[in-house]
């Protein structure tokens, strides 16, 4: 009679969920997954560290809108992995961590890379289980995708111990669940949706704020439809840009213009009311506006202010209730509302247009921003890093597609662009990839270039080299006074040589006029490029004076 191991059950059920690719770093713990994801011709791509594969598991989900899965060995490999997981978890990113463990036959015997991992895990996942029946590998994998992909998405994780992963089970006796999650997502009242599209039907200055449920939720056509048949301009979180796209007249790639346009109605569909809209002690969203917010988590409504119609539901299911009613109704057109937001969002290109024209070094963080987005073509991935050279490029990019742009969200973790472009290039290898990054968050995980080399992923990443780690020591400086800066110096380190060890190709740009020219070589040597740009170190990003009114706001208030 045939038998199995664990590793084949775990690999049969990703299977099942048309997941056929897995991020990792062996270990002996987890060798049986690894096999079995070899033997069912699984992309298998091994990493130079844990956490990255951990977050090319959340890039993969970002990107893709489908749960990414990282394989870690027992000890080291889940603490490894703790940040990764963090990062996905506050944003709301539906991942699958399977860990290898010590067997249950050495519980208490101070065995190799033996720790509490379940408990370590349990604060920042949705779901945490140790499996102790080699029987029902199965059934508890299919559990925790049920748990990532159900409700509100989420990072889980699933520790099998080595005994239990490796004993071989009749496979007969082992249970594969094939409809175990739910087929039909939540929908909103009848009632509720009436009342919602009246609110916005009678609105002067209605506003849509997009977040990650509508993404998640597959909902992008849904949403671009609703926004062109009733004229309400979108604006985005990270998670939801491209969902409209921002060249056309309703799209808006933040909740930046926001604020200045002063809606009196907003629509929050998968957003979260925290940091990103202004959270407790200011407020992107006037305090008198009328805010409607769908969530499919019931507890997200009424967060950090009143909401005065709260609609638990999916947003696909809910965009298409809406529809159905906004197309028995007439909408006037909102051109002068309109022209406000694109005044706004003008107005800060505006402010640095003197840059794009300058010939002499330094090189202006916005200027180099701005060509790399002019560069790509329109349906390039862009992953942007960093402090400041996040800020830059989130201004600069124009975003035409739902999942091509990438960035950090609520922990602002750092370090995840190499990583996020990595799983980018792999979900779409016929598209450009291009990360941006500061000098320090590359250096977290620099070493994934070799992955990248070992792997055939020709992403290119432009570097926005400061010599520092520019929001921590402008920010500083904003605090204490010129000069007086702590740990926030790095001087100049040649990356471009350091990631043409690694087997990718390296340069170092210094003028404004060979930054077009190094990308058309980084793209056109087919191999993983770095281009080290040396930018001004003495320019302040927006986001950095942004960041220190907000935390002298809060302390105001909190004394």
């Amino acid at each position: 009679m045939a038998t199995i191991h664990g590793g084949e059950m775990v690999i049969r059920i990703l299977e099942r969920e048309g997941i056929r690719e897995v991020f990792t770093l062996p270990g002996e713990h987890v060798d049986p997954v690894l096999e079995a994801a070899a033997h069912h011709g699984f992309r298998i791509i091994d990493c130079r560290h844990e956490q990255a594969a951990g977050h090319m598991a959340d890039g993969w989900a970002r990107v893709t809108g489908r749960p990414g899965v990282a394989v870690v060995t027992a000890g080291p490999g889940v603490t490894d992995v703790v940040t990764a997981v963090a990062n996905a978890y506050v944003d709301a990113v539906p991942m699958l961590v399977v860990a290898g463990s010590s067997g249950l036959a050495e519980d208490e015997t101070l065995t190799l890379q033996d720790l509490p991992q379940v408990e370590l895990m349990r604060p920042i996942t949705k779901w945490a289980h140790t499996v102790t029946r080699p029987q029902r590998i199965a059934e508890f994998t299919a559990m925790a995708l049920r748990q990532a992909m159900s409700g509100r998405p989420g990072p889980v994780f699933l520790d099998i111990p080595l005994d239990v992963i490796t004993a071989r089970v009749e496979e007969e006796r082992v249970v594969f669940p094939q409809e175990y999650r739910p087929q039909a997502p939540p929908a909103a009242q009848p009632e509720a949706v009436a009342n919602a599209l009246t609110m916005l039907e009678r609105a002067e200055r209605p506003a849509i704020l997009a977040g990650g449920g509508v993404w998640f939720a597959q909902a992008a056509a849904e949403l671009r439809e609703f926004a062109e048949l009733t004229q309400i301009p979108v604006l985005t979180d990270g998670k939801a840009r491209g969902c409209v796209p921002e060249d056309t007249p309703l799209g808006f790639g933040s909740y930046v213009p926001l604020a200045a346009a002063r809606p009196d109605v907003v629509l929050v569909l998968g957003a979260r009311l925290g940091l990103f809209t202004g959270g407790r002690y200011f407020s992107l969203i006037p305090r008198d506006a009328q805010v409607i917010q769908v969530d499919i988590a019931g507890e997200e409504i009424g967060r950090n202010r009143d909401v005065q119609l709260g609609i638990v539901g999916d947003c696909r299911q809910v965009l298409r209730q809406m529809l159905d009613g906004a197309r028995q109704r007439r909408w006037p057109r909102r051109d002068t509302y309109l022209e406000v937001l694109n005044g706004v969002r003008r107005a800060r290109s505006q402010a640095f247009a003197s840059t794009l024209t300058a010939e002499e070094p330094p090189i202006h963080p916005f200027r180099l921003a701005t060509e790399v987005a002019r560069f790509v073509p329109d349906d390039a991935i862009i992953v942007a890093d960093g402090g400041e050279a996040w800020d830059w490029m989130s201004d600069a990019a124009v975003v035409r597609r739902p999942g091509h742009w990438l960035s950090h969200g609520y922990l602002g973790c750092l370090g995840v662009g190499l990583s996020f472009g990595l799983a980018a290039k792999l979900a779409h290898p016929q598209k450009q990839v291009v990360v941006t990054t500061g000098d320090g968050s590359l250096g977290l995980n620099l070493a994934e270039f070799h992955t990248a080399a070992k792997h055939d992923l020709p992403i290119v990443v432009v570097v926005f080299n400061d010599k520092a780690w520019g929001m921590c020591k402008h920010g500083q400086e904003i605090a204490f006074g010129k000069g007086r800066t702590v740990a926030t110096e790095l001087g100049l380190v040649h990356y471009e040589k350091a990631a043409e060890g690694l087997g990718a190709y390296g340069e170092l740009v210094e003028r404004p006029g060979d930054i077009v020219p190094a990308l058309e070589r980084a793209f056109r040597s087919g191999k993983p490029a770095c281009l080290n740009v040396l930018t001004d170190p003495d320019v302040v990003a927006p986001a950095t004076v942004a960041g220190a009114a907000m935390t002298a706001a809060m302390l105001s208030a909190a004394g």
